[in-house]
């Protein structure tokens, strides 16, 4: 009779009995591990530089607005202004992030695993770009609570003045929030089509940059109509009439000039097409999604 050739050992493995988690929290894992991965946190020294490079730059901004103001009491940059003066450094946090957030999962092919969970297709990639719509917001939002914080306290007019700062702060959070929901979409539709980050990252900022000249081509067309029409070609000039036509004054210069963009009576036009762009980006957001799911 031959001799055995193997032998089974018992290492200790067990069944797990603990509770079995659903959807939810599926989704708040995903979501939570794409808002680290925004910051850099939990990975190494170098995927952190980039992120809070940005973060460090928007805080310096704001810390010295605050300073101005306390020191010779005038606003010199409202809260709504900030997001737009950022906006630019928005831009390439999405570049940068984006690609992170999903076109690694595409490269590494790590996709059917998670889809191999109880996670319905959509979950993934809308976790992902609720992760990133935080980021951003965080991004413009919290320097306008330092700011606020900075400026409540040091008018001198006690809680009525903290109570104005308030309101004030309020639109310029809202404000944000608009700018974080629409390049969020945009980014992330972009970055999902490759498995390749420098592909992404290119394809994001050329799309929110070489837009811009198409802006100033249209301007110059002898159309009025035309020319109030033409912001509707680049994600930041929406944003920016929207939010000229929303808030108002509190997009005006201190000095008393108003930085709106020429849109005439078109304000409730770019209203219905930034949601028509988000909804379409999610839309082609989700397709992709089902389709890479199928792959």
């Amino acid at each position: 009779m031959p001799e055995p050739t193997g032998v089974i050992h018992d290492i200790g493995y067990q069944r797990y009995a603990g509770p079995r988690l659903g959807r939810r929290q599926v989704f708040s894992a995903l979501y939570g591990h794409g808002l680290r991965t925004a910051f850099g946190l939990g990975r190494s020294a170098k995927a952190k530089i980039f992120p809070w490079l940005i973060v460090a730059i928007v805080v310096v901004v704001a810390a010295g607005a605050t300073a101005v103001r306390t020191q010779i009491g005038e606003v010199v940059l409202t809260y709504a202004q900030f997001a737009d003066a950022m906006s630019w450094l928005v831009i390439f946090f999405v570049a940068v992030v984006a690609p992170e957030l999903v076109s690694r999962d595409l490269r590494s092919g790590v996709l059917p695993l998670y889809f191999s969970r109880p996670l319905p297709r959509s979950d993934y990639p809308l976790a992902k770009l609720a992760a990133l719509v935080t980021a951003l917001w965080l991004l413009l939002g919290a320097p306008q609570l330092l700011m606020f914080v900075g400026a409540a306290f040091t008018t001198g007019k006690g809680w009525r003045g903290a109570w104005d700062e308030l309101l004030d702060l309020l639109p310029g959070l809202l404000y944000a929030g608009l700018w974080a929901v629409v390049f969020a979409s945009v980014g992330l539709l972009v970055a999902s089509l490759t498995g390749k980050r420098a592909f992404a990252a290119g394809g994001v900022v050329a799309v929110f940059l070489m837009t811009t000249p198409i802006v100033g081509t249209l301007q110059v067309m002898p159309s009025t109509t035309v020319n109030e029409l033409a912001f509707l070609a680049s994600p930041s000039t929406l944003v920016q009439s929207i939010g000229g036509w929303a808030l108002g004054d509190l997009l005006a210069s201190p000095g008393g000039g108003s930085t709106d963009l020429p849109i005439g009576g078109f304000g409730p036009l770019y209203a219905v097409a930034a949601v028509l762009l988000v909804a379409g980006s999610v839309a082609l957001l989700l397709a992709r999604y089902r389709k890479v799911a199928s792959a």
